[in-house]
């Protein structure tokens, strides 16, 4: 499942079996360094467009939902350092400020509404001495649970208008396949299974329809994506200086 990414160890919430339960600051983001693409709300484009490659991923068009492009090379996150830092004063996507929890469907047969708040047990934070604590003496949650199931629930609506928007993309068939091949040193780098907005069928709407989208908010969401497409090239220019790094680390090693 997408929503559980790089969760290793993803169990429901229980008030009961984690009423002990501690959580210190996440010290890095090492957990999403081998990530080439994550999942993008269309909330965040207009920030994320500054930094990150919007595209919209998926085997098919039908399939196809918005991601950020992280990288080119498979598990390779551009985006964080070799000490699990993220790039400075660059955009980082919800779908990584979430972890270690997670709004995730319950497993089949469970009581309850379809999706409960999971949390990552492998999270090297968890422990029953140190941090603060996911609950209280008389089993209510702390505040700083609250902020972070908060988080889950905005996310959530997010994602529920993030499909709308997607159905409005397809209904309107606006999607085009986007083929990016880079070559460097006469090696290419191929990367297939992606969508864009087709500038020219976008122009081609009929009056009532654009005068919707504009009015929902679908046209600030729509070109956010578009203007981001530029970033696919500095996304290019990151891997050159990894590539160059680490060349010059097995240099010297040699």
């Amino acid at each position: 499942m997408a929503e559980v990414l790089f969760y290793e160890r993803p169990v429901p919430l229980n008030r009961t079996a984690h009423k002990d339960l501690r959580i210190k600051p996440i010290p890095n983001l090492k957990f999403a360094s081998a990530v080439h693409s994550v999942p993008l709300t269309g909330v965040e484009f207009p920030a994320a467009a500054r930094d990150l490659p919007i595209l919209f991923g998926g085997v098919t068009v039908e399939a196809a939902g918005p991601m950020a492009l992280l990288g080119l090379r498979e598990n390779e996150n551009l985006y964080i350092d070799a000490d699990g830092q993220w790039e400075a004063n660059s955009y980082i996507p919800a779908f990584v400020r979430r972890y270690p929890f997670v709004l995730a469907e319950k497993p089949a047969g469970a009581e309850g509404d379809d999706f409960t708040v999971f949390l990552d047990e492998a999270y090297e934070g968890f422990n029953t001495a140190e941090g603060e604590s996911l609950f209280k003496d008389d089993g209510s949650e702390t505040e700083v649970l609250n902020n972070a199931v908060r988080f889950l629930g905005e996310y959530q609506q997010h994602v529920s208008r993030t499909q709308w928007f997607m159905e409005q993309l397809k209904k309107h068939n606006l999607l085009e396949p986007r083929n990016i091949r880079l070559e460097k040193d006469g090696k290419a780098i191929n990367l297939n299974g992606l969508f864009v907005v087709s500038e020219e069928r976008l122009r081609q709407l009929d009056e009532k329809t654009t005068h919707e989208f504009l009015r929902e908010g679908v046209l600030g969401w729509i070109y956010a994506h578009l203007l981001s497409l530029s970033n696919i090239d500095r996304v290019s220019q990151r891997l050159s200086q990894r590539e160059a790094s680490e060349e010059a680390a097995t240099a010297l090693k040699n």
